[in-house]
């Protein structure tokens, strides 16, 4: 049997229906970070912030932002572009594909770059700009061509950093209006051509050649100035060895004139004889060398009177002749002999 239904029935089950449309789409939770763009009656109304939020619902619609990314599959690039109503406001990175760009000595590079950026107003972000990751997308391009296109290759490679502010620093301003933040650019890959890439390998090998070459040559002369300083070192101590001996056999004969002169006396005649036993004791040291050196050895007139000064001396100086002689007895010959026996006589002759 069935049981009719009333038309009070019918209106209240058609009322509660309602309501839980309107509850279900008029109930908008909206999470951490995210927020939500609401127009009335196709006007800006309102910013959703994270929580529990109610709408009037056909009346109050959110508007959807178009965004841009990219998916890398293997080495290509994919673009892929969806409509959000949910705005990410946390920082987001860009991965974009590489773009060929000239420098300025006329060399085409291929540079790979990110993009770090963050939506700090939904509102500019959704009404100021038609597609805001397009937007960021090509503005980074062009800056970045803009910006490598002023710099030589070899300055490229020494300045990312400073091609980093300087892209940075350029998309503010314009990214502003747009209501996203530029966080940071990172050039990550630079791409060169393999002909500029062989020259380059060339030029490194020759700078490394060069460096070695002057390295080496910088340690012979290192090399070569500390030798001169050791001689010239090694030359003054000499000098002043000899210096100093030769003021000590002055010394000594000095010394040696004073004990004679004090044993004999001061005289005149006592000091030109002291000055020829002198020069006689002296000759007699040369006598042997002169003999090495040559075959025949002439001996002047004057010796004899020499030596014959210095027999006066024999008992306190000791005497020279012996020596000359004691040197001439290695000579073989007839010759020797004779000039040993008149060397000495001229001595005994003067005593």
């Amino acid at each position: 049997m069935d049981l009719p239904i009333s038309p009070g029935l019918l209106i209240s089950l058609i009322i509660v229906v309602i309501g839980i449309l309107i509850i279900s789409k008029g109930l908008v939770i909206v999470r951490q970070s995210e927020v939500m763009v609401i127009e009335r009656l196709g006007s800006f109304h309102r910013v959703l912030e994270s929580g529990i939020n109610i709408i009037v619902p056909f009346i109050e619609q959110p508007r959807a932002i178009t965004m841009l990314r990219y998916r890398k599959m293997g080495e290509d690039y994919t673009a892929i572009t969806s409509d959000e109503t949910r705005i990410d406001r946390r920082e987001t990175v860009m991965d974009f594909p590489g773009q060929p760009v000239v420098t300025t000595d006329n060399v085409t590079v291929r540079i790979n770059g990110a993009l770090y950026y963050q939506i700090i107003d939904p509102k500019r972000a959704v009404y100021e700009v038609e597609n805001m990751s397009q937007a960021v997308e090509v503005l980074a391009k062009t800056t970045l061509r803009s910006v490598v296109g002023k710099m030589e290759l070899d300055k490229l490679f020494e300045s990312r950093a400073e091609v980093n502010n300087e892209i940075q620093a350029a998309m503010e301003e314009p990214a502003s209006k747009w209501g996203v933040k530029i966080s940071r650019v990172e050039v990550q890959d630079i791409a060169m051509p393999d002909e500029v890439e062989s020259a380059m390998r060339l030029q490194m090998a020759a700078e490394r050649k060069r460096r070695a070459t002057v390295t080496e040559a910088e340690g012979e002369k290192s090399a070569a100035i500390a030798m001169a300083q050791g001689q010239r070192e090694s030359s003054i101590l000499n000098a002043e060895g000899d210096k100093e001996s030769a003021i000590l056999r002055a010394q000594g004969e000095q010394e040696s004139i004073k004990l004679v002169l004090s044993a004999i006396g001061d005289s005149e005649e006592n000091k030109r004889t002291v000055v020829g036993y002198l020069l006689g004791q002296s000759y007699i040291k040369g006598l042997p060398n002169m003999a090495k050196d040559g075959e025949r050895v002439f001996v002047p007139y004057e010796s004899s009177a020499l030596l014959g000064s210095m027999g006066m001396f024999r008992e306190m100086a000791g005497s020279p002749e012996d020596t000359v002689a004691s040197h001439l007895k290695n000579r073989n010959g007839s010759r020797e002999s004779g000039f040993q026996g008149g060397v000495v006589g001229g001595a005994a002759s003067g005593q």
